[in-house]
């Protein structure tokens, strides 16, 4: 899950930055409005926590501008104002969910999770290939019954290859929708994951390289 978190308050944006990696989510941070309103645009989010009062764009603007697009990205909308009106407020102008501060942090992953169920299309609630099983609200891997131990990134290179069913995904989408905005995409980074996660699943493989393309799930035979 790709997340942006936009908030002023630096201490508080990463922290949360950091609780979410621990998560397996690629966190980006903007700490204005500004840049805020920019990320958002440039690259497609699943969920974006958004403060409301920023300095430069407001939080509203960004919100709103969201909404308008017609994009799937999903907006947890933070303040500090929990009154019923603030609440109504910010749903009005596009939040799909709104969080008072100060909150607990274990409420904010389960409300980002549940957003970012939504804003990608359905899935089945485990993925799998053959004898291969995918469960992404437990994050556990199994092939035969027995458990993969995988790290976030190759779970995550996992998840997007069995969500496609098939069809090819290039190594700059899996850079874009599993890792964050600080990595060089000029890294080679995508190919060593893809290649560990093969040797961890064993045979047959079950991850075929289009050469020029990207990978794909493989066809096994029954």
């Amino acid at each position: 899950m790709r997340v942006l978190v936009v908030e002023d308050e630096r201490n508080l944006a990463d922290a949360i930055a950091r609780g979410l990696r621990k998560r397996g989510m690629a966190v980006d941070v903007a700490y204005d409005g500004d840049a805020g309103h920019e990320a958002a645009f440039v690259t497609r989010y699943d969920v974006v926590i958004l403060d409301r009062d920023l300095p430069g764009v407001h939080g509203d603007r960004i919100c709103a501008d969201l909404a308008a697009s017609g994009t799937l990205t999903r907006v947890l909308m933070l303040t500090a104002s929990g009154t019923v009106a603030d609440r109504v407020e910010g749903l009005q102008l596009g939040a799909d969910d709104y969080l008072p501060k100060p909150f607990a942090f274990d409420e904010l992953v389960a409300r980002v999770q549940a957003l970012g169920r939504r804003a990608t299309p359905a899935a089945p609630p485990v993925l799998a290939l053959a004898d291969l099983a995918l469960d992404p609200a437990r994050r556990v891997v199994t092939r035969g019954g027995v458990p993969v131990d995988l790290t976030n990134k190759e779970f995550g290179v996992l998840a997007e290859l069995l969500k496609a069913r098939g069809a090819v995904v290039s190594s700059e989408e899996l850079l874009e929708r599993v890792w964050d905005a600080n990595t060089d995409p000029f890294t080679t980074i995508v190919r060593v994951t893809v290649m560990t996660l093969r040797k961890k699943l064993g045979d047959p493989p079950l991850i075929e390289t289009v050469v020029g393309a990207g990978y794909r799930t493989a066809e096994v035979s029954a």
